[in-house]
């Protein structure tokens, strides 16, 4: 077992300037010799580092069970980890307080997911119907939820094969290993995504939380999102009568919502166009049931059935 080199003095300059805020976190945080302490901003990234790192590694996820994750903020226990963690991964201007602790504590053992592949725009896998390039704009900026998209997803796990393997070399060909052979899962993933909406009545999904650009743009659907990338957003005036139309114009008999928030706007559109509601599920925090794997399954039927699919 290669023992690592620990950023000491980094560590102690940040507890100074904190104010001594990571004495609230864990007792054994960056104290085990034996594996590499990993910080994760969110599910998916806690999901890859388990899955790659094994039992060479210690995950700590900052996104607790039903919270939903833009909205964290980090108490002092947490900062304390991110500072103590030989590994941080995120992903940059998805969680603003996680940015902040990461550039004032961790920039030089910090992985921004982001920076592995180029992010799509945020209309991505949208529509080019008139009276939706306003609402484009005003989502603005790059969708962070690559992680919809599994071929992307593999990428990224790549790349933390290698940051840990950098960590520990003398395990180095077991994250490359474990690395692979979730690639193949993935792999094996997106051809069931590929048979399974080859051939739908439709291809357009009507979500409340506009999350689903990677997943629209990879398998030729094209999202129609109630509110912007960030769940909690009001919809802007007159956007509800703009989906209901465009649901009634495609046919839609189903209007989806997300676990982590209120259903109440799909209802409202549902209501609207005499479609049902269902849950696709973004996966930003652990499912109530399974793991990322299932969760992508789950979502894969409940498109099935919503789309006419054979």
């Amino acid at each position: 077992m290669t023992v690592r080199p620990r950023a000491v003095a980094a560590a102690t300059t940040a507890l100074l300037a904190l104010g001594g805020v990571a004495a609230c976190g864990d007792a054994g945080a960056g104290a085990d010799p034996d594996r590499v302490d990993v910080v994760a901003a969110f599910y998916p990234l806690q999901f890859l580092a388990e899955r790659i790192g094994g039992d060479a590694v210690r995950v700590t996820g900052l996104a607790k069970p039903g919270a939903e994750p833009h909205d964290l903020e980090l108490h002092p226990r947490q900062v304390g980890q991110v500072v103590d963690a030989e590994l941080v991964l995120y992903l940059k201007d998805f969680q603003p307080a996680v940015d902040e602790a990461v550039a004032q504590n961790a920039a030089d053992r910090a992985l921004d997911v982001a920076t592995v592949q180029p992010l799509l725009d945020a209309a991505a896998g949208g529509h080019d119907h008139e009276g939706e390039a306003g609402h484009a704009e005003e989502t603005g900026g790059k969708d962070p939820h690559l992680w919809l998209d599994p071929t992307r997803l593999a990428t990224v796990g790549d790349r933390i094969a290698e940051r840990l393997g950098r960590l520990d070399p003398g395990r180095a060909a077991d994250f490359t290993a474990r690395a692979a052979a979730f690639r193949a899962d993935l792999d094996t993933l997106d051809r069931e995504y590929v048979t399974g909406l080859a051939r739908c009545q439709r291809r357009e999904i009507v979500v409340s939380h506009t999350a689903f650009g990677y997943l629209a743009a990879r398998y030729r659907l094209e999202q129609v999102g109630i509110t912007g990338l960030t769940p909690d957003t009001e919809a802007p005036a007159g956007r509800l009568a703009e989906v209901a139309k465009e649901a009634r114009e495609h046919g839609a008999t189903t209007i989806f919502f997300e676990r982590l928030v209120s259903p109440k706007v799909a209802e409202t559109v549902a209501r609207e166009v005499g479609a049902r509601t269902a849950v696709l599920d973004p996966i930003e925090g652990p499912p109530a049931d399974g793991d990322y794997l299932s969760a992508m399954r789950t979502n894969l039927r409940t498109l099935r059935t919503a789309l006419d699919c054979s």
